[in-house]
């Protein structure tokens, strides 16, 4: 089976070759072992700390399978952002140029930089080794955070959000960056993504442009990917779309990638959660389910078909199998969503 429970030190040598596999433009894991040492010693710090409020946490998941003790696949959620090093994006508005007199009357779209996600919680770091990437293994590993928002909201805004990566060219660059490059920041794209990645962000308020940018002067190649995906991307967003996330105009500063939103209440699979006790029985076929514990230093979820809820009885019939996965027993509480496509 594969389950997900919160990273601790001990994985440290598993989250490095996701880091390595990930490649560039996955700035939430860098590949630098101080800042994932550390990454590691602050979920664990935040998984242990009692909240009321969000805050200065980052819960950080590790997808082990329980057959071969293999790390393969990680995923995260910062409880609320910027708060601590500021989080900047470009805010796309229409700027309306009018004269009366000449009969003109011109929209013109913007790019400004902004900080206005602060505050907001974040779904991060979702990775999968490729050779597992089926049976829902990568439906699971993004919904399963939804589960635990569910489980602990106190923990979170009521606003989430999600980066996208932006489009590349055919050489793994984005061609929004380039523009950037030569009139602003003149370091290449591999140096910022890792500066990113390690926490020293104080060039973008340094060298970043600090007024508003129209659009049409840009290079064309740096207009037609403003607000696109990566193409290895478009399954995460659409799968984040059919959870109420929406584009509302915030875009990536080095990729132009959309960052999409949604409130917390409103997140499909965070509605759609039960939260039921828990009977060992014998299960077969049926719908696929993600099943997760209520635990917090111990959280941990699955799935499989071997879960079924029989909403007579208002029970999460489980196999013994599956319920010692999540170290559940009859009579304790556990929340689930169904995993199958709608």
């Amino acid at each position: 089976m594969l389950v997900i429970r919160p990273i601790t030190a001990a994985d440290f040598a598993a989250l490095k070759n996701i880091a390595i596999e990930s490649g560039a433009g996955f700035t939430s894991l860098p590949v630098n072992d101080e800042r994932l040492k550390q990454k590691i010693a602050h979920a664990e710090h935040s998984f242990a700390a009692e909240v009321s409020a969000p805050g200065d946490q980052g819960y950080l998941f590790v997808l082990e399978d329980t057959q071969s003790g293999e790390i393969v696949g990680t995923t995260g959620i910062e409880a609320a952002v910027g708060t601590s090093t500021p989080l900047y994006h470009f805010q796309q508005n229409t700027v309306i140029h009018h004269s009366a007199e000449l009969n003109v009357f011109n929209q013109l779209k913007t790019l400004t930089l902004c900080n206005d996600y602060t505050g907001a919680s974040e779904i991060c770091t979702l990775f999968l080794r490729e050779s597992y990437r089926r049976n829902h293994a990568g439906r699971f590993l993004s919904k399963v955070r939804f589960l635990f928002m569910a489980e602990y909201p106190q923990r979170f805004s009521d606003r989430v959000i999600a980066e996208m990566r932006g489009a590349a060219d055919s050489d793994g660059q984005p061609p929004f960056w380039h523009w950037l490059q030569k009139l602003f920041l003149t370091i290449d794209f591999p140096t910022a993504d890792h500066l990113i990645g390690i926490g020293k962000k104080a060039f973008i308020a340094e060298l970043m442009p600090r007024h508003p940018i129209y659009v049409g002067l840009l290079p064309q190649a740096a207009q037609d990917v403003i607000g696109q995906v990566h193409q290895n991307t478009k399954p995460a967003l659409n799968m984040l779309e059919n959870e109420g996330f929406a584009h509302r105009g915030y875009i990536d500063l080095f990729d132009a990638g959309p960052t999409v939103e949604a409130r917390l209440s409103q997140i499909k699979s965070v509605a759609a959660s039960k939260k039921v006790r828990v009977k060992i029985a014998e299960v077969q076929g049926g719908q696929t389910l993600a099943v997760a514990n209520t635990a917090l230093q111990q959280f941990r979820a699955s799935f499989g078909k071997n879960a079924k809820f029989d909403a007579d009885q208002q029970l999460l019939l489980l196999s013994a199998e599956f319920a010692d996965t999540l170290q559940l027993h009859d009579g304790d509480m556990a929340r689930f969503i169904v995993l199958d496509k709608a």
